[in-house]
């Protein structure tokens, strides 16, 4: 078998993307073109805004709570760096699914308690009154469900990409006196952010597509539009051809769109 080079492919036309395109255009005329389609496109894209929200949010929280897990396991404690090793392997041990019934069903009641504890003097005062599971709505059950799941896998990239940074600048960094805030802003971060930029967009990407899963609880997502709409037409083969015709522009020009960032951040490295 002859070898494979490694440039293979880097210079090859793009025809993946031009029969995408021109499937995309095709569909969308049919669209246009036909009331059948033109109706479930409508139906669907109410459902848009949700899952655009629902990944939005979930992504920006799933984020922040990954930076916070791989700040722990590079802490110089023993036992917080056991703690975000334990939390990292059992979130990233339950499929998204489950810990989406999970926290929708168990995690969401328990919250609710913990806050009607907190808030129990208010309560006896009289100025407030409990809290009930059904104020938690299912959208934000998710939401907290998603920001879990992809915590775990977000906080991998953050410490791989931190931990990719020479030692000797931050050693440098150390001797001219920063603190250790100092170092990870101006020194570490800055060069990390690199490395962790394309797998962080790839995360985005696959949260986009595990958001449809919301629509198991009743969120008025595309998925849950999609599926009241075929159930009560039995239009299947039309609604779900327009569902997946949706995830695809997003996702793809999602990925589009972090490709043509990566290679602006390739070339400003270069320069």
């Amino acid at each position: 078998m002859a070898p494979v080079s490694r440039d293979a492919g880097k210079g090859d036309y793009p025809w993946w993307l031009v029969a995408l395109a021109v499937i995309a255009l095709a569909l969308a005329g049919v669209i246009v073109t036909n009331d059948l389609y033109a109706q479930v496109f409508s139906v669907v894209l109410k459902g848009l805004w949700v899952t655009i929200f629902v990944t939005l949010v979930a992504f920006l929280l799933a984020t922040m709570l990954g930076l916070g897990v791989a700040l722990m396991a590079l802490s110089e404690s023993k036992v917080l760096r056991q703690v975000a090793r334990f939390y990292t392997e059992v979130i990233r041990g339950v499929p998204i699914l489950v810990l989406l019934f999970y926290i929708a069903f168990v995690g969401a009641p328990a919250l609710v308690a913990v806050i009607n504890v907190v808030i129990s003097p208010l309560v006896a005062a009289g100025t407030m009154d409990p809290m009930q599971v059904r104020d938690l709505s299912l959208m934000w059950r998710a939401i907290i469900a998603l920001m879990i799941g992809y915590s775990a896998f977000i906080g991998e990239v953050f410490r791989a990409g931190i931990q990719s940074v020479d030692k000797g600048q931050v050693e440098a960094a150390k001797a001219l006196g920063l603190s250790r805030f100092q170092r990870f802003r101006l020194v570490v971060f800055p060069q990390a952010i690199r490395v962790i930029l394309p797998p962080l967009g790839n995360d985005f990407v696959a949260m986009v597509k595990d958001s449809s899963l919301v629509s198991v609880l009743g969120v008025a997502d595309v998925t849950q539009m999609g599926k009241v709409y075929a159930s009560g037409s039995f239009r299947f083969f039309e609604t779900y051809s327009i569902v997946a015709y949706v995830y695809l522009i997003l996702t793809i020009g999602l990925s589009l769109a972090l490709r043509a960032l990566e290679r602006r951040l390739r070339r400003n490295v270069a320069h």
